[in-house]
């Protein structure tokens, strides 16, 4: 395995870029440590597979340096730096069996014929295709043709690491989860260095130790999911992460006060003031589970009350999620079921701890 090291990455698909707009990935400095489990997250554009394919040679960056283990790799070829690459779309031979299939990649590189049994017995067992494999991978459904392409990615130790670029898109759903789990469990055991691409947060969130958000060709944060849920460093990471996202409404300070369109809201003691020196336009951000809906302003108890108004309400069995029209704005809230909660007029509480700020899109801290 190895730790990867992305120097000051741009990259433009144009052969004379002149702004930020004409670069796929504007600046990215980075370390994927060596063992790590990640997933590389954002919407669809934003640079997730250039980036990728940076990493593993199948594309030269327009600036930058690529480092394995301190190792300068940015001119070797794919096959000189040791990497597996899995795609969103099968790669396997259809004419041979699913064990050749899962042995070719150590057969050509003459890997001993019994640890290159015990290798392809062992992935096979793990990805359940032990039934499977005498049989040629061309009559195999696309559920199963995608598990060998995996397979033929975790068949060897040796990889500096290992890259899934959406590889579940043609998993049926109730396998997804299964396969996640399994991939974690192949991770644990031999210790690879992983990184996963995905624009779905419960597959980043289910398989990555870390997730590193991207949003128009810049990473906006690397953490945990905890981090990225309870401290969105980026608006859009609040917006991307959770369902519903994180609601925003703009602001202004005073103080310790945030004043959206005339409603007073008490933020944690000091963090205003800090902010203040800033600028004068904010937004203040908070997770719908923790912004209170409540039927009267008794009903807000130590916290100060804001008259609003529910506009709308969606139940989604365990939980309702409220969309209240606030101070000009719109916000939602999720709401736990058996909590009353109706059409018409409410009241809001903002639970200091929990309410955020930015400015220029960034959280402050």
């Amino acid at each position: 395995m190895a730790r990867i090291d992305l120097n000051e990455i741009r990259h433009s698909y144009k052969p004379s870029p002149k702004s930020d707009d004409d670069f796929a990935l504007k600046r990215v400095h980075t370390t994927w440590e060596d063992g790590g489990a990640y997933a590389l997250l954002g919407p669809s554009g934003c640079g997730k597979t250039t980036m990728l394919n940076i990493i593993s040679g199948l594309l030269k960056p327009s600036h930058g340096q690529i480092l394995y283990d301190g190792v300068d790799v940015s001119a070797m070829q794919p096959e000189e730096r040791n990497i597996a690459q899995v795609f969103q779309f099968p790669v396997l031979y259809d004419t041979m069996t699913v064990y050749d299939n899962l042995a070719f990649p150590l057969r050509n590189r003459n890997v001993p014929a019994s640890e290159v049994d015990a290798r392809v017995r062992r992935i096979a067992e793990t990805l359940e295709l032990t039934n499977d494999l005498g049989k040629r991978a061309a009559g195999l459904s696309a559920d199963a043709k995608q598990k060998i392409s995996l397979g033929r990615g975790l068949v060897r130790s040796d990889v500096a690491a290992i890259l899934f670029d959406e590889p579940l898109t043609v998993i049926d759903p109730h396998l997804k989860w299964e396969l996640r789990r399994k991939l974690k469990e192949i991770h644990k055991e031999f210790g690879l260095t992983m990184i996963y691409v995905t624009h779905d947060q419960v597959e980043a969130m289910t398989f990555a130790d870390k997730i590193v958000v991207m949003y128009e060709g810049e990473i906006v944060q690397t953490g945990t999911p905890e981090e990225l849920f309870e401290r969105p460093e980026h608006v859009f990471v609040g917006y991307f992460i959770g369902s519903p996202g994180m609601g925003f409404l703009e602001c202004t300070l005073e103080g310790d006060i945030a004043h959206v369109n005339g409603a007073a809201i008490p933020l944690e003691p000091g963090y205003g003031v800090r902010a203040s020196s800033l600028g004068s336009r904010f937004k203040l951000g908070i997770r719908p589970m923790y912004l209170g809906v409540h039927s009267s302003r008794e009903a807000c108890g130590e916290l100060p009350g804001f008259e609003a108004r529910v506009v709308g309400v969606e139940d989604q069995g365990f939980c309702r999620i409220v969309t209240v029209q606030f101070g000009g704005q719109e916000i939602k809230a999720r709401i736990n079921d058996g909590h009353p909660v109706a059409e018409g007029l409410c009241w809001l509480t903002f639970p200091p701890e929990k309410t955020k700020l930015y400015f220029n899109e960034r959280l402050v801290g």
